[in-house]
């Protein structure tokens, strides 16, 4: 019986920016024999950077994906952005990897972003081998480099390379073998953690170990996520390449496993990792299947979380599909289990959507927040409505921008991770739409915590000559932090209609958008205690108008702590320098909470503020003579001192009654 071909392994290729990740990618492409010439990041000629944005400032913004084969197997390589203000597209990119590939610079080391990288790579279980590129640059390091891997990454690595003529534009690289004493004590030690049996072999039995059953060993551990083999090499020479190259086919595999693929809607399951819009504008999703198959003129269900935790379901019609091919995409008939295509047809569809009705829990990323918002406003007043509509498309691609319109004030806000997002965001608006824009001055985001309990209602009838028919009471109560916003019905669910049950709950979530001071409301239960209709004057809008006027009652007799966003920092800086260095963190405002000292080195770790973060990052070169790293995480929020911050609302207030009673009576 013929063997079953083997699934699309999807490889993502990781790093900080400038490690040589989009050149590593385009040595793959070119050894493959996909393109007949490499292309140079500096001379925007490369075959993923594929924006003129991207090919000018010589970073990846999106994730791209091209295909490849090495030996009958077919790679599907997701090239993603470097700069860490682009974390979450890079989080989106890894939900639909197989493996990855984390490149390092041999100049640069281990860098701030690259140990954000590989937590998130560990969290999410992915297996990861290492490349270090740039062996050919001076200043290339290698022993001391696997030391701070091994320090600063994970301790479960393999050297499976050797360089001669380091740091040279002649430097060689070698594989190591089983032959060699010091490469097969060192692949032991690492395996023999997590098999005890292969280290008692090794020592004990006469007959030492088989070469084929150690490598089988590394595999499967590298499959595992347990172990990580490190590669060193030059992308720009292609030293070394070959030997990542087999370290791809043989120690890393799909996770869809060969065999009949599944049929049918019930079998489904997916995940919308990049969308993007066609040349007539329309809607395109790079989607990932990890069961079933998808065919054009199917109808295809996708399910969305809220931010709320709510599910909702949508449905549409694939009109065609793309799958990638050799360096190309190619149309197609259906995409198939294991493998990435694009998807057109499904109009509602979002990044994160989960296609099919599959209950298979998988990894989700956890996106840290952005933590800034700026105002952003057309420079010519007649590109307003303009402007509002290029920032919707720009906001399929990226929805952690969370577009805020205010009506009243006539200006819409956008969250950002910091200024090169700024940047980019403001090119893509003149590039791509033809809108010139200027940004205010960023500001922190702020949430807003429920300390108290609080409990209000309101009855039917006349509100300040203002008829309501709708009977609303509710209670709202802290919950822990992380816990999102519940809802829950405390009466006879048969007293209400069930659209009356729907405008309350959709209304409860929308209020708690906006706070007592205008931030978001995050952790806090709400439970409808009171609710009756009129059966003939009753409408959904009544039910609406109510549950807010009673819920932000309830919220003022509660009461809310105004809270700004913490990030967890580690600092390795020079010996010499901690006191300094420890003087400007208390200048931030951050709070310091650990301090060692290893060798000449000084390691500092605790919380800061994140509107001190970007100060921070500009002030240690200074102040460690260009040699301090600074790694930086989200890491919750804290009360803030002195007068709260306020955020203008972008609706009518229901904590000010009489003026919410005057804008519906003029709306209705």
């Amino acid at each position: 019986m013929a063997s079953s071909p083997r699934s699309p392994l999807n490889l993502g290729i990781v790093a900080h920016v400038d490690a040589g990740k989009t050149s590593l990618t385009e040595r793959l492409l070119f050894d493959a024999g996909v393109i007949s010439k490499l292309g140079s990041v500096d001379r925007g000629t490369t075959q993923t950077d594929t924006l003129d944005l991207e090919r000018r400032r010589g970073i990846t913004i999106k994730a791209a994906v091209v295909s490849f084969t090495i030996e009958e197997a077919k790679i599907n390589l997701i090239d993603t952005p470097g700069h860490s203000e682009f974390i979450a597209e890079v989080e989106r990119a890894l939900l639909a990897l197989d493996a990855a590939v984390l490149v390092i610079s041999a100049v640069e080391g281990v860098q701030a972003h690259t140990r954000v990288l590989m937590r998130t790579l560990k969290r999410l279980r992915i297996p990861t081998v290492f490349f270090v590129n740039k062996v050919d640059r001076m200043g290339a390091q290698y022993d001391r480099l696997l030391g701070d891997i091994a320090a600063k990454l994970t301790p479960q690595v393999i050297a499976m390379s050797r360089v001669s003529c380091l740091g040279a534009k002649n430097a060689t690289v070698t594989p190591c073998t089983l032959d060699d004493d010091q490469h097969l004590e060192q692949i032991v030690e690492v395996l023999g953690e997590n098999d005890e049996s292969l280290l008692d072999a090794y020592l004990y039995s006469s007959r030492g170990l088989d070469g084929a059953f150690l490598e089988r060993n590394l595999a499967a551990q590298t499959k595992q996520g347990l172990v990580h083999p490190i590669y060193f090499g030059s992308a720009i020479t292609g030293a070394g390449v070959p030997d990542l190259v087999r370290g791809i086919r043989d120690l890393l595999e799909p996770s869809a496993p060969p065999g009949e693929e599944l049929s049918g809607a019930e079998d489904l399951s997916g995940t919308v990792f990049k969308i993007e819009r066609g040349r007539a504008g329309e809607k395109v999703a790079y989607v990932r299947l990890y069961s079933g198959a998808i065919g054009v003129r199917d109808r295809v269900v996708f399910s969305r979380r809220t931010a709320h935790a709510n599910v909702n379901e949508y449905e549409g019609k694939v009109t065609a599909i793309h799958v990638f091919e050799d360096g190309r995409t190619m149309q197609a008939a259906k995409v198939s289990m294991g493998n990435i295509g694009k998807i057109w047809g499904l109009a509602d569809i979002q990044i994160g959507d989960q296609l099919g009705r599959s209950k298979q829990a998988r990894a989700e990323a956890s996106f840290a927040p952005p933590t800034l918002e700026t105002v952003i406003k057309s420079k010519h007043p007649d590109d307003r409505i303009a402007l509002h509509a290029a920032l919707q498309k720009l906001a399929e691609q990226d929805p952690l921008i969370n577009i805020r319109r205010n009506d009243l004030a006539q200006e819409t806000t956008v969250c950002l991770y910091g200024e090169v997002q700024r940047e980019v965001l403001e090119a893509q608006i003149v590039e791509e739409f033809g809108i010139e824009v200027e940004f205010e001055e960023t500001r922190t985001i702020h949430v807003e915590r429920v300390i108290g309990t609080g409990e209000a209602y309101e009855h039917m009838g006349l509100h300040e000559h203002v008829p309501i028919a709708a009977t609303v009471g509710l209670r709202i109560e802290p919950a822990p932090p992380g816990a999102g916003v519940t809802y829950e019905v405390g009466i006879e669910p048969g007293l209400l209609l069930r659209v009356y049950h729907t405008a309350i709950e959709e209304t409860v979530y929308e209020t708690l958008h906006q706070g007592l001071f205008g931030w978001d409301v995050p952790d806090c239960k709400v439970t409808l205690t009171l609710g009756a209709y009129d059966s003939i004057g009753s409408t959904g809008g009544d039910f609406r108008a109510m549950t807010a006027l009673v819920l932000m009652a309830a919220l003022l007799q509660a009461g809310t702590q105004v809270c700004e966003p913490l990030n967890h920092f580690e600092l390795e800086v020079p010996k010499d320098t901690v006191s300094v260095t420890m003087a400007k963190l208390i200048e931030l405002d951050a709070t310091p909470e650990n301090t060692t000292i290893q060798g000449e080195s000084g390691h500092l770790d605790g919380r800061i503020p994140a509107r001190a973060v970007h100060n921070l990052e500009r002030q240690i070169p200074g102040l460690t003579r260009g040699e301090g790293i600074v790694l930086t995480e989200f890491a919750g929020y804290r009360p803030v001192t002195g007068t709260p911050p306020r955020r203008a609302r972008t609706d009518a207030n229901p904590l000010n009654r009489k003026e919410y009673l005057s804008h519906l009576a003029k709306r209705g």
